[in-house]
């Protein structure tokens, strides 16, 4: 029992040197990121739920201009209303500089609509994608960095024990023992970050699926007048004929 109440988190921290300290308050400070940032993350998960329902909303709206009011009230601030608006701008803006007699005439409507999409999917990524990277980081050396604590304060334990002269099984035990947590507290640091990187990085891809598939309806829309109909092929399956190089394949594609 003497030896139970003798060792433990407050013995370790009491007769820990800077290093062992200072590997401590990384792991807290990894830690507080990466629950903060998960936060944030199921937040914004919870708020897209309703974004499905946003869409079809959308294309059930009697006017553009209705439309786009629908997705601001349901599905504001989204990277489905973020595409809507900037299609109805590069519509507006090729209406009103294509004139015949003008240089703006002899514009591309298809290929002009499409990299103006493109180009708003390309920025919705790169918000979705915020934050995933440091989750990643923490989740691949927060063990590596407890283990260094773990390493270091054995390393302390057995000079201790050495200077003693005493090697008995309770002289060895509980200092290791101690030094053994600091692995165990980065493998709790590590261990929800990767889990939330894994999760997340699976609903970005179902959700830039769907701006996907929103940017090519609205592309069909834009230039002909009537949103694609619900057998039609998705843009990954219009990409993969062989021989199509046509622009309206490629919203999301590479310049």
């Amino acid at each position: 029992m003497a030896v139970e109440e003798s060792f433990g988190l407050a013995h370790l921290w009491a007769q820990s040197d800077l290093v062992i300290k200072l590997v401590a308050f990384t792991l807290v400070v990894m830690s507080v990121a990466s629950w903060y940032l998960i936060s944030l993350r199921v937040l914004r998960q919870l708020r897209a739920r309703r974004q499905d329902d946003a869409v079809e909303s959308f294309w059930r709206a009697a006017s553009l201009d209705e439309g786009l009011t629908r997705l601001s009230r349901t599905a504001p601030a989204s990277p489905f209303e973020a595409l809507a608006r900037q299609g109805v701008a590069a519509s507006e803006h090729l209406r009103r500089h294509t004139a015949a007699d003008t240089l703006g005439g002899t514009l591309d409507a298809d290929e002009f609509i499409t990299r103006a999409l493109r180009k708003s999917i390309a920025l919705s990524t790169a918000k979705l994608e915020s934050g995933l990277t440091v989750l990643a980081s923490i989740g691949s050396t927060a063990p590596f960095v407890g283990l260094f604590g773990t390493v270091w304060g054995i390393y302390g334990a057995l000079i201790g024990i050495s200077a003693s002269g005493t090697a008995t099984l309770d002289a060895v035990a509980g200092p290791v023992g101690e030094a053994l947590i600091m692995t165990a507290f980065g493998l709790f640091v590590a261990i929800p970050a990767v889990l939330a990187y894994n999760a997340f990085n699976r609903a970005n891809r179902l959700e830039l699926s769907e701006l996907d598939a929103f940017a090519h309806d609205l592309h069909a829309w834009f230039c002909t007048g009537s949103r694609l109909a619900s057998g039609a092929p998705s843009v990954r399956d219009v990409r993969n004929i062989p021989g199509d190089q046509n622009a309206e394949a490629s919203i999301t594609g590479a310049a």
